[in-house]
């Protein structure tokens, strides 16, 4: 991280990038690129880690209030945990075995039976379904999901969840279903941010 955020100044300063982000950095790594970057006069603008109701160490660990007190924009990416909390998936249907989602998420579906049911349940409360239940509860974090989309339908219920506005309770309850389930949806790639 010290290396390559000291590499980037020159690139932003030279005009061919406009903004620095980071992505699954805990809130040393983001503190530190940005006394790197604010001695140069540059800042952090982005912080892009993975954060959903089934992961939300970024929370925990303090990054989301950091990025909100400093004004850096938080990306969530995995909101939907690769199609897991769509509702198209479940312990009775479950991914294509072979693929890499099917052996990271069949294994756990089985657990994911109450955060399931609350994203559908407050979903049909305002219309909507299971994925843009998900979606909304980011927004509501004060996050931008990232989610993948293959069907402009997807896109188009992804746009409709911006207007969602879930209550306090309706959140709380999707939180504590998603903390009930108790599965580890890292993958090898990231960090736990606590």
């Amino acid at each position: 991280m010290e290396r390559w955020t000291k590499e980037i100044i020159p690139v932003v300063k030279s005009g061919k990038a406009r903004a620095v982000g980071v992505s699954n950095h805990n809130l040393e790594e983001i503190k530190r690129a940005e006394e790197i970057l604010s001695a140069e006069g540059l800042h952090v603008a982005a912080v892009q880690n993975h954060y959903s109701l089934l992961h939300r160490s970024s929370e925990r660990a303090g990054i989301l209030d950091y990025c909100k007190e400093e004004g850096i924009t938080f990306y969530a990416y995995m909101v939907l945990e690769q199609g897991a909390l769509t509702g198209k998936y479940d312990k009775d249907h479950l991914m294509p075995e072979r693929s890499g989602r099917g052996k990271s998420y069949n294994g756990i579906m089985d657990k994911l039976d109450g955060i399931l049911a609350a994203l559908k349940e407050i979903g049909e409360a305002h219309n909507i379904t299971p994925s843009q239940t998900a979606i909304a509860w980011a927004l509501a974090k004060g996050t931008l999901p990232i989610i993948g989309v293959t069907k402009v339908k997807q896109v188009e219920e992804a746009a409709a969840a911006m207007d969602v506005r879930l209550t306090e309770e309706e959140i709380q309850k999707l939180e504590q279903e998603g903390d009930k389930a108790g599965v580890h949806t890292l993958r090898v790639w990231e960090k736990d941010m606590d």
